[in-house]
């Protein structure tokens, strides 16, 4: 049964996931300006809805962490039955988060492995627990997995195995921007288009093929190259990146799941303190 601490950590992954959805302009993603948006399965009513759904998975996986103590192959297992399972649940509600929901529960189970791991050192357990396969999957290859396959992508898959490098460097990113002077959601979009500058979205992969992987990716480094969000040039730069892709009808869902991740790590020291006490 879950703890107190296993909670606090289910809640904190929840509410990075609800504190990124709130976000806008996210180039592609849903806006939650948009308040005329019909209510479907991926507009932004829609995903705050569904994200609450995650709740009792992330909280189940702290806590089989926690029992287990060590990233085993076993964990990995357990990781993957309850994570099939909070996807039918989430589905129930409304769907989305498949992304979310593989970043949140590798990166939850690592912060209740090693409750004082901060930063980089969440990702570097969530790696170990990736490390090892789930005999238990199914065997029919998910769209992410055919996707990576056929372009020769890292995939979800791949990200984790890796430690979440994308998250590590956007980790770096917000920290630069806040240095710099950055207000709060501005440091956390430059993060996410740090994020969109280099990955290699199977979304994106799927929907807009390599070219537009690339147009993406490029369109990302030149807010970044105009200063930022925060900056007059680089604000006009993502406002008319975000109408280009909501126009092409591309959306990174897979940057935008692993900025839920970044900002899960980022607010590991306030969520410790909520679970202590």
């Amino acid at each position: 049964m879950p703890s107190r601490e296993d909670e606090a950590l289910a809640r904190a992954a929840v509410a990075a996931l609800t504190s990124q959805l709130a976000l806008a302009p996210k180039p592609g993603l849903p806006d939650p300006r948009d308040l005329a948006a019909r209510v479907t399965r991926r507009d932004h009513r829609g995903l705050r809805w569904s994200a609450k759904a995650l709740a009792p998975g992330l909280a189940a996986m702290a806590a089989a962490a926690r029992r287990t103590g060590e990233p085993t192959p076993r964990l990995r297992a357990e990781l993957g039955a309850i994570g099939r399972c909070t996807e039918h649940s989430v589905g129930l509600a409304g769907g989305g988060h498949r992304g979310a929901l593989w970043t949140l529960g590798l990166l939850v189970a690592a912060a209740a492995l090693d409750p004082r791991a901060r930063g980089a050192e969440v990702t570097v357990t969530a790696k170990r627990i990736a490390a090892h396969p789930d005999r238990a999957a199914p065997r029919r290859p998910s769209r992410g997995a055919t996707v990576s396959a056929t372009y020769g992508a890292a995939g979800a898959r791949g990200e984790a195995r890796a430690g979440f490098p994308h998250v590590r460097r956007a980790l770096d990113a917000l920290e630069r921007a806040r240095t710099a002077g950055a207000g709060e959601a501005e440091a956390r979009l430059d993060a996410l288009l740090t994020v969109m500058s280099t990955l290699q979205d199977t979304e994106l992969l799927h929907t807009a093929g390599p070219l537009g992987l690339r147009h993406v990716q490029a369109g990302a480094r030149a807010v970044l190259d105009a200063g930022g969000t925060s900056a007059e040039a680089g604000a006009k730069a993502l406002v008319a990146f975000d109408t280009d892709l909501h126009a092409r009808a591309w959306s990174p869902r897979g940057s935008a799941g692993l900025l839920s991740g970044v900002l899960f790590v980022d607010s590991l020291p306030a969520a410790a303190a909520t679970g202590a006490a």
